[in-house]
């Protein structure tokens, strides 16, 4: 079969080593679901106890110092699950619960987290409308030209279908892929098809490659639909269907496809979408080139001027 061109830019400047990967789903009807994890200061809503579920088993191994690692969330809508409880309870009349507001914010999760594991590296939150694996990837590239920033910690999350949540899908739906200079993607799926209940999340704990990441991620201009055998290719994308906002099931597929390089080693392709960026997913840490080691050093040279 052809190659065939990404029609997106390089996301990655050069390769990352994969430290580990998790994921923690909680009311889909899916294998491996779990009861959802008790998180003191958090209630009603699946979205902070996955997240910290997801990040606390990506942490509970891999050595590391705290203050040199950064972490970023994602997530299109954030906790909606939380924000419709607060909505009713002030439509209804009912005393404002400041627990709601705080824990409505993405970053309490993460505060959460960094008390529990002494982070003290930047931390972030994102909305995004674009693949996840796309926009975490990025964001740890960039954070680990900080030669202060060993790993990057990257979470997302998705939530079930509630009415709020649905309604931001269906708004998103309709304005959705307005590009800079015109150019339009096609309108996603209007609203995930998930019990309002539900929620999803994965993490992913990233470095620089060497011999303590056994699998590396880099970016791929090109990819090839039979060598390797892709990971996130599902019929949608071959139609050129378009995933709706918040869908994180590209970085269970990057998880999938780092448990499947641990046990049988080679190449995987993860494709997050029909002529979206691919990304290449290999146990051979001695494939990364000479210039992407020059271009690493010569960031941190010019960071420590």
């Amino acid at each position: 079969m052809t190659p065939t061109e990404n029609s997106h830019k390089t996301v990655l400047r050069s390769s990352l080593g994969i430290l580990a990967t998790a994921t923690a789903t909680h009311g889909t009807g899916l294998d491996g679901d779990i009861p959802l994890p008790r998180l003191p200061g958090f209630v009603e809503s699946a979205f902070s106890p996955l997240a910290y579920e997801a990040a606390r088993l990506c942490l509970a191994e891999p050595p590391g110092d705290g203050s040199r690692t950064a972490v970023a969330l994602a997530s299109t809508a954030g906790d909606t699950a939380t924000a419709d409880l607060a909505s009713r309870r002030m439509v209804s009349g009912r005393v404002h619960n400041p627990l709601l507001f705080m824990q409505a914010t993405p970053n309490s999760v993460l505060g959460y987290l960094s008390r529990e594991f002494a982070i003290t590296g930047q931390m972030f939150s994102l909305s995004t409308l674009d693949d996840p694996v796309t926009e975490l990837l990025s964001m740890a590239d960039l954070l680990l030209e900080d030669p202060e920033v060993d790993r990057v910690l990257v979470i997302g999350v998705e939530l079930g279908g509630s009415e709020r949540l649905a309604a931001v899908n269906e708004e998103l739906a309709g304005v959705y892929g307005v590009l800079a200079g015109g150019d339009r993607r096609p309108a996603p799926n209007p609203a995930p098809a998930l019990p309002a209940s539900a929620g999803l999340a994965a993490a992913v704990l990233l470095g620089r490659p060497g011999t303590e990441t056994p699998v590396s991620v880099r970016s791929t201009d090109a990819y090839d639909t039979d060598t390797p055998t892709p990971i996130g290719a599902d019929a949608a994308d071959a139609a050129g269907v378009t995933r709706r906002p918040g869908d994180i099931q590209s970085l269970f597929d990057l998880a999938a496809a780092h448990r499947l390089l641990l046990r049988e080693g080679g190449s995987r392709l993860l494709v997050t979408g029909s002529r979206a960026p691919a990304f290449l997913l290999t146990t051979d840490t001695e494939a990364k080139t000479d210039a992407e080691t020059d271009a690493r050093n010569e960031t941190e040279t010019h960071a420590h001027q």
